[in-house]
């Protein structure tokens, strides 16, 4: 686009959230610093103190950090670096990149998850069952302990899955399942999320053990609703 002189207008400037920013300056302290994969970065509270910003911010950032690869969030073990050194730059693109395919994500995975936990409820086993509630008493007692229910939830899904009986349903959900790996670290790093994500995962399985397709489809799609609300989707700075 030009002016009326013909000279072209710059690019439009992209707006950047504040845990974006935030990112970006982690990733350059680790570059800055050397950090390799393996070393720990600071415990969140003088991190966030350093940085001047909440830690509800940074712990976004360190969440949209974990997406992409850079780091892991260890419960006892604070936040590990795990990935070689990219530029702030590059590091804010991917976690931009990675927002942008979200929404296709949440739609897909509430396509599957919806018609898996239908079938689960017509089909499931007592072994089936028993699996479910292993996942549950797994991930409840991972939260207990301080932690995010990332494994915990994973299994429960994985249970579900295995419980519809449908391989073709199943080898979609194997397809998807890093980018829904990704959704899950984002949800489940939210302040109160693992036990929210902890009561809709009950509702599903009452509704599988009940035997009642309608409940369980329901309660998987109000589930998968409720997950989908996370940071990266939100217009705020």
């Amino acid at each position: 686009m030009s002016d009326a002189s013909g000279s072209p207008f710059p690019p439009r400037l992209l707006r950047t959230r504040l845990y974006e920013q935030v990112a970006g300056q982690i990733s350059a302290w680790i570059g800055d610093n050397g950090l390799r994969a393996g070393d720990k970065l600071p415990p969140e509270r003088e991190l966030a103190q350093r940085l001047g910003v909440s830690r509800a911010t940074l712990s976004q950032a360190l969440v949209a950090l974990e997406v992409v690869g850079v780091v892991e969030v260890r419960h006892g073990d604070g936040t590990v670096v795990t990935a070689r050194h990219q530029t702030s730059t590059r590091i804010v693109e991917a976690i931009r990149n990675h927002a942008d395919r979200l929404p296709e994500i949440i739609e897909t995975r509430d396509a599957l998850e919806t018609k898996i936990a239908a079938l689960a409820a017509v089909r499931r086993t007592e072994e089936d069952l028993a699996r479910i509630d292993d996942a549950l008493a797994f991930m409840e007692a991972d939260i207990e302990a301080g932690g995010r229910g990332v494994e915990g939830d994973e299994r429960f899904h994985g249970a579900v899955t295995a419980a519809s009986h449908s391989l073709l349903l199943a080898r979609l959900m194997d397809e998807i399942g890093d980018l829904v790996k990704e959704t899950r670290l984002e949800s489940l790093g939210q302040p109160g999320r693992p036990q929210d994500s902890l009561a809709g995962h009950r509702a599903i399985a009452e509704a599988i053990r009940a035997g009642d397709p309608r409940a369980a489809s329901a309660a998987m799609h109000a589930h998968v609703e409720m997950v989908s609300d996370v940071a990266l989707l939100r217009d705020e700075e």
